[in-house]
């Protein structure tokens, strides 16, 4: 027999296998950022293509009533920017998924001038179903997207706005992070009272998010 879900739990493995292996569970959603090209062993139009097919799984495996949040940073690559958040909303297309909101988060001061690295970062939020009107009012744009423990991290006002709207405005049980990094996204979630589940494949990210998780426990 199977032992039940730990209520915080982080795996070391490949996220997109593991959401092959686990079908969602009511009360499931997603929070993630997926891996930009210089992550990946791919080159660029192979990472495009993978970028695209990723979150349509990711989309793809929602339950009906829940949703999934992306936090991505646009990239500069052949002096051509790339809008993460146009190819995540493409693959909504894909998985008939519709965007609930999209906000701005800054990475940088507003009116900061940077040269080649996006000062911004997108936080975008799908459903496959019709949600309830929402109860609560959320700002547009971050000012600051708060403390990160690595410079690709999603900081921590980013990861409590998510979690927050989660919370006020789903029915969301369990936060998924099949990509988690250094864990920031649940540490957050779990210190505002979800279940959580981690996947990371990189190992030293994985034990750092395992920390990260059993600080915000001890909390």
């Amino acid at each position: 027999m199977a032992e039940p879900p730990t209520p915080a739990h982080i795996e070391h493995g490949d996220g997109l296998q593991w959401l092959r292996d686990h079908p969602a569970q009511p009360g499931d959603s997603l929070v993630t950022s997926l891996p930009d090209v210089s992550e990946v062993p791919l080159d660029f139009e192979a990472w495009r293509d993978w970028f695209g097919a990723a979150a349509a799984q990711l989309l793809g495996w929602l339950p009906a009533d829940s949703v999934a949040i992306f936090y991505q940073s646009d990239i500069l690559h052949g002096g051509v920017w790339v809008d993460k958040a146009h190819l995540v909303q493409r693959a909504a297309e894909v998985a008939g998924a519709t965007l609930v909101w999209h906000k701005i988060v800054c990475r940088a001061p507003p009116g900061e001038a940077r040269f080649g690295r996006a000062s911004y970062s997108h936080l975008l939020c799908f459903g496959r179903a019709a949600l309830p009107p929402r109860r609560h009012a959320y700002p547009d744009v971050l000012p600051a997207d708060g403390d990160k423990s690595w410079t690709r991290g999603m900081g921590s006002a980013a990861c409590e706005l998510a979690c927050r709207y989660l919370r006020q405005e789903t029915s969301t049980r369990r936060v998924l992070d099949p990509f988690c990094g250094h864990g920031s996204v649940l540490a957050v979630a779990r210190r505002m009272g979800f279940d959580v589940l981690g996947v990371e494949l990189n190992r030293k990210r994985w034990r750092t998010a395992r920390a990260a998780l059993a600080r915000a426990a001890a909390q």
